[in-house]
């Protein structure tokens, strides 16, 4: 009897309710999607120090990345990426790589122009000009030997500094209330096998894409093309 009932109830809703809204509602039971932030125009970005293939949009308040031809943007103690700027945000289940790279005083710097007691020179880089060329600068790893991040005298960190350092930010990184949450959050949640993603009207400022970075990510596909 009770097999017949949650039958007829699964039939009902297949017919009533489109496969992708009772897909969405699946997904909802995962982690939410971070709010959407609204650009006038395509960000220009600066090159972030010490990281290398990291570039920031320094003109909002949130963090947002891009690295390995994706960009990146954390949010109560998740990470969610896309091959757009402002949408199509899908959650990722691990914290990329390179953020342990990041500085977390860079903000503070880049308002003071100041890397560690050298001036910095910082170039922003126009959004379309990035589109460009990312993918040569990283394949010649451009900004930090020919320009050494636009940092004067500088020279980058030995390998060994740079480690010690991803360790310790590791370890603050996991001590956020924010991302301590999350982490149990995650355990009690059931596997979630795709993640939300946010539906959005055609943007017209394709963006850059690479190859698909390292790490556990919920979803595979994403909705824009690359050039």
């Amino acid at each position: 009897m009770n097999k017949l009932l949650l039958g007829t109830i699964f039939l009902v809703l297949a017919i009533v309710v489109p496969i992708p809204t009772m897909a969405e509602v699946n997904i909802s039971i995962g982690f939410p999607l971070p709010p959407p932030i609204v650009f006038a125009a395509p960000p220009a970005v600066i090159v972030v120090p010490d990281a290398y293939g990291v570039y920031a949009v320094p003109d909002i308040e949130v963090d947002i990345f891009f690295w390995n031809g994706w960009w990146w943007r954390p949010w109560e103690g998740r990470w969610y990426r896309s091959h757009y700027y402002d949408r199509g945000w899908a959650y990722y289940n691990s914290v990329p790589r390179f953020y342990y790279d990041i500085d977390p005083g860079w903000r503070g710097y880049y308002r003071d122009r100041n890397w560690y007691g050298h001036r910095w020179n910082y170039e922003r880089i126009p959004y379309e000009r990035f589109h460009s060329n990312w993918k040569n600068w990283n394949s010649n790893r451009y900004w930090e030997r020919k320009r050494t991040w636009g940092v004067e005298s500088y020279k980058p960190r030995p390998q060994h500094q740079r480690q010690e350092l991803r360790h310790q930010r590791q370890e603050q990184y996991h001590q956020r209330p924010e991302v301590q949450r999350h982490q149990q959050q995650r355990q009690r949640e059931p596997q979630v096998r795709q993640p939300q993603k946010q539906q959005h009207p055609q943007q017209q400022h394709p963006q850059p894409r690479g190859k698909q970075s390292q790490g556990k990510p919920q979803h595979q596909k994403s909705q824009g093309k690359s050039k």
